[in-house]
C-alpha cells in the first residue's frame, strides 16, 4: 500500500516515523524473536507508511505448543510406553494445540511438514507436506483446523495407514505479511497400527490384540516331545527406553547403512521391517543383538538359559556400543525378536515346534548317523533339534496375496544365509500347509523344519562305507505350540502348518513341495529316500523305558525293552551308549556305554536295565539337562534297529511367594524358597528376578552358600507401578545348578 494522494503524513505513527527502509530493518531484527517483543518495538500499525509496503504489521509466529501427549497415547493405544515421548499409529488422526502471538487472519497461511530418516523426501513418501485448509497431501498426510479461539488454534493431523514407521519430526511453515519462516514443532514416533482396518497388520478381534501387541509378558515352551514344559519371559516393549533402542536396531542394518533413503522408505511395509529384524537380532552379519552359542561351553558371556527376558539384552547391547550380546540360542533369539516386533505394532507371538528338521541341502530330509557301537556320528550338516523357537508376524501378504495372509513364520536364530544374510522369513503359514514352497521366503527351509523325512544310516568306520537303516515320515514337526489368547495355557497349532500326519493330503502335500525343490531327476539322489532298507520287516523291535525318577542328582534308572516279533529265537548283540547333549542335537560328552548279548525266545519281550550315575554324568550336564541314550541292536545277518531316547532330568523346584497385597506403588515383600537336594553344598549363589510393572529394571540378589540338603528363604521387595496381572521371572543359578526358573503371576490392585 502506499500514501494516498493529497493526504499527507500521518501524525504519531506507530512505527515511530521511521522511514520504510528502517522499518524493514528492524522488523527483519525481530522477525525470529518474541513477537510480543517485535510487536512493541514496531506497533501494531495497520496504517500506510510514507515507503511504501507495509511492514509494521506484527508476523504470525507460535509462542507455544501442548501436544496432549496423555490423550493422544490414550487415543493410539500407546499409553502403556513409559516417558513423555509423544507415540502414535499410523493411518489414526491425533490432535495439538498451538498457542500463536496473534489470532490467525484471513491473510494467513500455516503449512505443516512431516518427514523422517536422513534424506526425506516427498517423492520416496518420506516426506510430507500439507496444509490445514489444502485437504490431504499426495502422500496421504492431511491437517485440519479444529478450533480456532482468540490466538490458540487446535490442529488434528492425520498419516496415512501405509506411511513408514519410525521418528517423525514435525515443522510448520508461517506465511505471514509475504514471510515465511519455519518453526520446528517437535518429534512424535509412528508405529503400526493393528487397530486401523486400513493397516497391514489389522487384527479384528480386541482379546488378540491384547495378547499380541499389549501383553508384556508371556511363555515360551520348551523340553522334548515327551516333556514338554515352559518358562517365562519379559519382553518388557512399554519399558523405559526400549522403543527407542528397537528403532536403533533398523538403524544399525546393513538395508540401512547401504541406502540410507530406500531403508527408511520401505519401513511402511511389514513384511519389509520384520524380515530386517530377523537378520539384526542376531549378530552374524551385521553387529545385531545376539551371538548365538550351542557349543555348552559359554566362558565370555552368559549361559543362554540364565536370561528372563529381552530388556536386559536390549539395554545391554545398547550399552556396550551395539556388539552383539553374548549368548544366546533359539528361544532367546525369539523371545527378543517378538519384543521389538510388538513394539513396533506388528502383532506377533512366540512358536515352539518340537522335532524340528534342520535341512542344509534344500532335499527336505534330514540324514541322522550312527556307528555300529551306538555313537552318534556328525557326518551330515543336518540335524533334528529336540524343540526350536521362532516367532510368526502377523499381516497381509500384499506381494503373494489374499490367501496367504495371517501368520508369517520370521526366525532370528542363525541356522542358514537367505540371499547372503543369516535371516529367515517371513514365509506364509498357509503356504508352508499347502506346500508352495516356490514362494518368498525361504519357504523350502520353514517346510522342511515341520515336514521333513526322518533317515537313519548306520556307518562303519572301517570299510568307510554306509547303508539307510530306516525311513521315518512321521518324527518331524510334532506339538507345534504358542500361548494361547489371555490364558496361560498352551495351544496347539501344528495343524495350521500341515495337514493329519498319515493322511493322504500331508502326503501329497509333501509330494507336492518335493517336486518343486527338484526340478531333475537326478536332484537329491544321494538320499535314497525311497530305498527299502534292506528288503524286510525288522525281526526285532526296541524301545527305552524310564524306571526311576529323573532329577539332577540322581542316578538315571532306564531299561531297554527288546521284543521278539517272529516265531524263532533271536540271539541280539546291543551296543548301547549314552552323550550329554544341548537340545539342537550338539553332543557333549559320552557319558555311559555298554555292551551286551540278550537272546530271545519266540514272541519274547525282555527289559534289560540300565543304570547311570550322578557322578558319571555330573561334569558334562548342561543347562538343557538332557542326555540321549542310543541302542544299535544287531540280529545275525539282519539289518541293524537303532533304538533312542533323549531324556531331561528335573531340575529341583524353585518356589515364589507373595507375603503382601500387590498394589501400585505400594513395596511388596516376596519370598523365594530353594532346597539344595545334593550330598554336597552348592556355592555362588545368585537369584536373578524381573518382571515388567513389578521392577524397574532387573534384581540381583547374591544367596549364602548352601550345605548339603539345606534349605534357602530369601525376602525381597518389588514396587509394582501398574495395575493388572504381571509376571515376576526368577532365575537361580549355582556351580551345580545353572538355570532353575520360577514364575509368578500377580494381580495388582489400584
Amino acid at each position: 500500500m502506499t500514501v494516498a494522494e493529497g493526504a499527507g503524513a500521518p501524525a504519531a505513527h506507530p512505527c515511530k516515523q521511521l522511514p520504510g527502509k528502517e522499518v524493514k530493518k528492524s522488523y527483519e531484527k525481530y522477525r525470529f524473536f518474541s513477537s510480543a517483543v517485535a510487536a512493541e518495538e514496531l506497533g501494531s500499525c495497520r496504517r500506510p507508511c510514507e515507503a511504501g509496503p507495509l511492514f509494521c504489521l506484527t508476523a504470525l509466529d507460535l509462542q507455544s505448543i501442548n501436544w496432549q501427549v496423555t490423550s493422544n497415547k490414550q487415543a493410539h493405544h500407546t499409553d502403556r510406553f513409559s516417558g513423555q515421548q509423544l507415540t502414535l499409529r499410523r493411518g489414526q488422526p491425533f490432535s495439538f494445540s498451538m498457542v500463536l502471538n496473534r489470532s490467525l487472519g484471513s491473510g494467513d497461511n500455516l503449512v505443516f511438514i512431516a518427514s523422517t530418516g536422513p534424506n526425506p523426501s516427498e517423492s520416496a513418501k518420506t516426506k510430507a507436506v500439507f496444509s490445514h485448509s489444502n485437504g490431504r497431501s499426495r502422500n496421504g498426510w492431511s491437517a485440519q483446523l479444529v478450533s480456532n479461539t482468540d490466538n490458540v488454534l487446535t490442529i488434528s493431523i492425520s498419516s496415512p495407514a501405509n506411511a513408514p514407521i519410525g521418528q517423525y519430526t514435525l515443522s510448520a511453515q508461517i506465511s505471514s505479511q509475504g514471510n515465511e519462516l519455519i518453526r520446528k514443532l517437535g518429534t512424535f514416533i509412528l508405529l503400526f497400527n493393528p487397530w486401523s482396518q486400513e493397516d497391514g497388520v489389522f487384527m479384528s478381534k480386541q482379546a488378540e490384540r491384547e495378547e499380541y501387541v499389549l501383553e508384556d509378558a508371556g511363555i515360551i515352551y520348551v523340553g522334548n516331545t515327551k516333556r514338554i514344559s515352559m518358562v517365562g519371559w519379559n519382553f518388557g516393549q512399554f519399558e523405559e527406553g526400549i522403543l527407542d533402542i528397537c528403532l536403533s536396531i533398523l538403524d544399525h542394518s546393513l538395508n540401512f547403512r547401504r541406502d540410507p533413503a530406500t531403508d527408511v522408505a520401505r519401513r511402511s511395509d511389514p513384511k519389509y521391517v520384520s524380515r530386517v529384524l530377523s537378520a539384526m537380532i542376531n549378530g552374524n552379519d551385521d553387529n545385531g543383538v545376539l551371538s548365538g552359542n550351542w557349543s555348552g561351553n559359554y566362558t565370555g558371556g552368559q549361559d543362554p538359559r540364565k536370561w528372563n527376558g529381552s530388556v536386559d539384552i536390549l539395554k545391554e547391547w545398547e550399552r556396550s556400543g551395539f556388539k552383539p550380546v553374548r549368548y544366546g540360542q533359539c528361544w532367546v533369539f525369539a523371545g527378543t525378536l517378538n519384543t521389538v516386533l510388538r513394539s513396533f505394532g506388528i502383532p506377533s507371538r512366540v512358536v515352539t515346534n518340537f522335532n524340528s528338521a534342520h535341512d542344509t541341502d534344500r532335499n527336505l530330509s534330514v540324514d541322522v548317523y550312527y556307528d555300529a557301537y551306538g555313537r552318534p556320528l556328525k557326518r551330515s550338516s543336518d540335524s533334528v533339534w529336540n524343540f526350536h523357537v521362532w516367532n510368526e508376524g502377523w499381516f497381509v501378504r500384499t506381494d503373494l496375496g489374499p490367501l496367504y495372509n495371517g501368520w508369517q513364520v520370521l526366525d532370528a536364530t542363525p541356522q542358514e544365509k537367505s540371499q547372503g544374510v543369516y535371516q529367515c522369513g517371513p514365509a506364509s503359514v498357509s503356504a508352508i500347509r499347502e506346500g508352495d514352497v516356490n514362494l518368498d521366503f525361504d519357504m523350502p527351509f520353514v517346510f522342511a523344519e515341520v515336514n521333513a523325512d526322518r533317515i537313519t544310516w548306520i556307518y562303519d568306520v572301517h570299510s568307510n562305507r554306509q547303508k539307510q537303516n530306516s525311513l521315518d515320515t512321521h518324527s518331524i514337526g510334532k506339538y507345534i505350540s504358542t500361548k494361547a489368547v489371555g490364558s496361560s495355557s498352551r495351544m496347539d497349532i501344528t495343524e495350521k502348518y500341515k495337514y493329519p500326519e498319515g493322511s493322504s493330503q500331508e502326503r501329497q502335500v509333501f509330494e507336492k513341495a518335493l517336486g518343486k525343490l527338484k526340478p531333475h531327476p537326478a536332484f537329491g539322489a544321494t538320499s535314497a529316500r525311497h530305498v527299502e532298507g534292506e528288503g524286510r520287516e525288522p525281526s526285532i523291535s526296541g524301545k527305552f523305558k524310564v524306571t526311576g525318577i529323573l532329577e539332577v542328582g540322581k542316578e538315571v534308572n532306564m531299561a531297554l525293552i527288546l521284543n521278539n516279533l517272529t516265531n524263532d529265537m533271536k540271539t541280539v548283540t546291543v551296543n548301547m551308549t549314552a552323550w550329554t547333549i544341548v537340545y539342537n542335537g550338539t553332543l557333549v560328552h559320552e557319558v555311559w556305554k555298554e555292551s551286551v548279548t540278550i537272546s530271545l525266545d519266540p514272541k519274547e519281550e525282555v527289559q534289560h536295565p540300565m543304570k547311570i550315575t550322578y557322578a558319571q554324568y555330573e561334569k558334562y550336564l548342561k543347562a538343557d539337562n538332557m542326555i540321549r541314550t542310543t541302542a544299535v541292536c544287531q540280529v545275525t545277518d539282519e539289518a541293524e534297529v537303532v533304538v533312542e531316547r533323549d531324556i531331561i532330568l528335573d531340575n529341583p523346584s524353585l518356589t515364589l511367594e507373595m507375603l503382601d497385597q500387590a498394589r501400585v506403588q505400594k513395596p511388596v515383600n516376596v519370598q523365594m524358597l530353594f532346597s539344595n537336594p545334593l550330598d554336597e553344598p552348592v556355592t555362588d549363589c545368585v537369584l536373578m528376578v524381573e518382571g515388567s510393572g513389578l521392577l524397574l529394571g532387573s534384581l540381583r540378589i547374591d544367596v549364602p552358600t548352601l550345605r548339603p540338603k539345606e534349605r534357602s528363604r530369601v525376602r525381597f521387595e518389588i514396587l509394582p507401578t501398574r495395575s493388572g496381572t504381571k509376571q515376576l521371572l526368577a532365575d537361580f543359578s549355582c556351580n551345580k545348578f545353572p538355570a532353575i526358573k520360577a514364575m509368578l503371576s500377580i494381580d495388582v490392585a489400584n
